[in-house]
């Protein structure tokens, strides 16, 4: 379930509105209607078959995911180098959040709603949900169908990310989720940690993203991001 705007969204417009529907149990997201897909209404959402992602544990999640996107360890030495079949396990929480989550998420939804932002028609939807990284278990997401079935399993790590680096679900596309990051990780060896999970995570981004390698991704997509972008095929 969700509601969203007739309208296109506007810098300042998360602030505006997205801090007084928290206090009725409403969680802001920005969407994109304007692309190949369409809106909401055409993403094939399945909110009744989503589980609940508070059942799920992450890191057994994460390590199940890693297993399964390295059934191939040989094709893939080089590409998740320093690492190997092996689950290297959770990245470490840093030590305290140097912006407050719900600032950086309102900075980083201004970002992507200025000119010459990616989104093509961007709206602001109102979720009731209990916290951010349960978003689109609540509206049931299928971005990921190809990879994962159950988002919730997803959101599960989602909510891990949430406790220990402060990411907010900031907007969703059919197939694309954008994170704000308040702690990023600083320094390569955290960077790169981070950069498996997300190789667990999302597969696609690094199997067919920008960047070859996972120490590639880790470096010019993680390390001091304060934006995570996932997309699967």
């Amino acid at each position: 379930m969700l509601w969203h705007a007739e309208y296109a969204a506007s810098s300042g417009v998360w602030t505006a509105l997205g801090a007084r529907a928290a206090r009725a149990g409403l969680l802001p997201v920005l969407i994109e209607v304007g692309d190949t897909q369409g809106g909401p209404d055409e993403w094939e959402l399945m909110p009744g078959e989503m589980s609940y992602p508070g059942d799920h544990d992450p890191e057994e999640l994460l390590a199940e995911y890693w297993a399964y996107a390295v059934e191939e360890p040989d094709e893939l030495d080089e590409t998740i180098a320093p690492y190997d079949e092996t689950w290297p396990g959770l990245a470490p929480a840093p030590e305290s959040l140097p912006a407050d989550p719900d600032i950086r998420a309102a900075e980083t939804a201004d970002a992507l709603l200025d000119e010459g932002s990616w989104f093509k028609d961007p709206r602001l939807a109102l979720v009731p949900a209990r916290r951010s990284a349960d978003i689109p278990a609540a509206i049931g997401w299928t971005g990921p169908m190809n990879y994962e079935d159950d988002t919730a399993r997803i959101c599960a790590i989602l909510r891990d990310w949430e406790d220990r680096f402060g990411i907010r679900v900031i907007a969703l596309t059919f197939d694309q989720l954008v994170l704000s990051v308040a702690a990023p990780p600083t320094t390569k060896d955290a960077a790169e940690a981070v950069a498996a999970e997300h190789f667990a995570f999302c597969p696609d981004n690094i199997t067919q993203g920008d960047h070859e390698t996972l120490a590639a991704y880790a470096e010019h997509a993680v390390r001091g991001r304060r934006v995570w972008s996932f997309w699967w095929d």
